[in-house]
């Protein structure tokens, strides 16, 4: 679940400020809060200021040292890089810490899209601070594993030779390696439980007695990781797009590959109902038979000397996180086919999975954590006798994910245990989730619905995509502006609380309908892929 790619709608880059200032002591308007243990006199104070990017003026920038090891608060510190859209309402609520996901993902864009585009009567009863998780971004140290690792063209990802297989397995073991070696001093502390011990520092360094979070894909498994180990410091907690805890992480990757093999069918058969538009059949199953065609002519020959069947692959799996991309795809999809033009194709690759300095920190980060999180198969054997049954129902990316987590089969440090997250000691939890996520897939979101008692599920019926409140869905953001106002859940007596409708499918980019709501190409941007 990892940031990956250049994306159609960038966000404005920030750059992290200093340390040196006091913490602002304004308190939130919430009832009695329980009494906690004050923070270290130690804690480190923050010093913001602008971030100097003109079309967000009032984004300000800090950043916060923290002990690498936790366990030893004076040993070697690291930086946090910090961001922040300041209160403007009389009353405050305190600090709204986001997280886009991965792991891996860079946060510190996310507090500027959250304060816009949350209804500005609420967001002004917060200030929204984002972050970039140890190990990422802006933060230091940045890790970069192995500069170039997903450079194309890759061997295919589906081992059908004894040639593929042991391409693979080297990459994939050369990776492992590389970080072992350069940050053998590192890797112990870039995990889960460090990160949400990071995101308690900056509840203190902010001078909060208590958080408000709110996450996306990866960001809801740290979010109810803060909560298991912080209950009573938990004001209010959002999570869209639930991970499922009791599959971290080995089986909740070969669930996804069942999910995004039925994402990538739906978007065959969007294909096929605009024959006219596309030119490559009317029958689902003819769509993907092209598809599939498509694949092996690029493994003979890659367009443009970059987009072979793996990096096709890669093109393809965002538009299993948002479907917002499939007219984009599918053009370059029919471009191929019908005209033997390679060119909509190869741009296809750039702009949503060419991996540039910034994607290899996010890859370097999301094995880090996801394979010092919990334990692997350290038997290839298993992994690929998994693999090929899950191929089996799923061919669209079951082994391009594997290949894509493979380094955790060799990798240097020690695998912690899954937290149980399970929790009756927190104020009611929103949880948002779409029936027909690929990446962190329904039974998700039902699962922590039952871990964290007195939480309320809203789902999207029919909703397709990860990531989905503050996106366009008018029925979802009521639910979270009413929430995040003065705390109000909905209630229901089955699985879930609230129901909303989807949102329409996209349509051609030649249509005159509008393609995809301003927000959701630019959430979409900000979370990536992977992730």
């Amino acid at each position: 679940m990892n940031k990956r790619a250049a994306v159609l709608c960038a966000a404005a880059a920030v750059v992290a400020g200093t340390v040196t200032a006091v913490p602002a002591g304004a308190s939130p308007s919430h009832p009695a809060a329980p009494v906690l243990a004050p923070a270290p006199a130690a804690t480190a104070k923050l010093a913001w200021k602008s971030c100097g990017v003109t079309d967000r003026p009032k984004l300000q920038c800090a950043s916060l040292k923290v002990p690498l090891d936790h366990a030893r608060p004076s040993g070697r510190q690291i930086t946090l890089a910090l961001s922040r859209v300041r209160h403007t309402a009389q009353r405050y609520q305190g600090p709204l810490l986001v997280n886009p996901g991965g792991p891996g993902g860079q946060g510190l864009s996310l507090a500027a899209f959250g304060a816009s585009a949350l209804p500005k009567a609420v967001s002004a009863q917060y200030d929204v601070i984002g972050f970039d998780p140890r190990g990422v971004g802006r933060s230091t140290p940045a890790l970069n594993c192995r500069p170039g690792h997903f450079a194309a063209v890759r061997p295919d990802s589906v081992p059908l030779t004894e040639a593929a297989d042991r391409a693979n397995l080297e990459r994939a073991r050369s990776f492992a390696e590389a970080c072992g070696k350069k940050y053998a001093d590192v890797l112990p502390h870039i995990d889960t439980l460090d990160a949400v011990r990071d995101m308690d520092a900056i509840r203190a360094a902010v001078g909060a007695e208590r958080l408000n979070y709110f996450g996306y894909s990866y960001g809801t498994y740290l979010g109810a990781v803060y909560a298991k180990l912080y209950p009573h410091r938990v004001r209010r907690l959002v999570l869209d797009s639930v991970v499922d805890p009791t599959g971290v992480w080995y089986e909740d990757n070969l669930t996804q590959d069942l999910a995004f093999n039925d994402r990538h069918r739906a978007l065959m058969a969007w294909i096929a109902k605009y024959d006219k538009t596309y030119k490559l059949g009317s029958d689902p199953e003819e769509v993907e038979s092209k598809w599939y065609a498509m694949r092996a002519a690029l493994a003979r020959k890659p367009a443009g000397g970059k987009v072979g069947a793996s990096e096709l692959e890669d093109t393809f799996v965002p538009g299993g996180y948002y479907n917002g991309y499939w007219p984009h795809l599918a053009e370059a999809f029919a471009a191929y086919v019908n005209a033997s033009d390679a060119g909509p194709l190869v741009e296809a690759y750039q702009n949503f999975a060419a991996v540039d300095a910034a994607g290899d920190n996010g890859y370097s980060v999301y094995t880090a954590v996801q394979c010092r999180d919990s334990s692997w198969p350290g038997d290839w054997d298993e992994w690929r006798s998994d693999n090929w049954s899950v191929y089996a129902k799923a061919p669209f990316m079951t082994w391009n994910n594997a290949w894509y987590n493979a380094p955790c089969a060799f990798w240097p440090t020690r695998s912690r245990g899954p937290v149980n997250v399970a929790n009756g000691d927190l104020p009611p939890a929103l949880l948002f989730q779409a029936t027909n996520d690929a990446a962190t897939p329904f039974e998700g979101g039902a699962t922590v619905h039952a871990l964290l008692r007195g939480s309320s599920l809203v789902v999207e019926e029919g909703g397709q995509n990860h990531g989905i409140t503050l996106s366009g869905n008018a029925c979802l953001d009521k639910h979270l502006a009413a929430y995040l106002t003065d705390g109000a859940v909905p209630r229901g007596s089955g699985e879930a609380d609230a129901v909303c409708p989807a949102q329409p499918d996209p349509e051609p980019l030649d249509s005159k309908v509008a393609q995809r709501s301003a927000h959701g190409s630019t959430l979409h941007g900000l979370l990536g892929f992977r992730g």
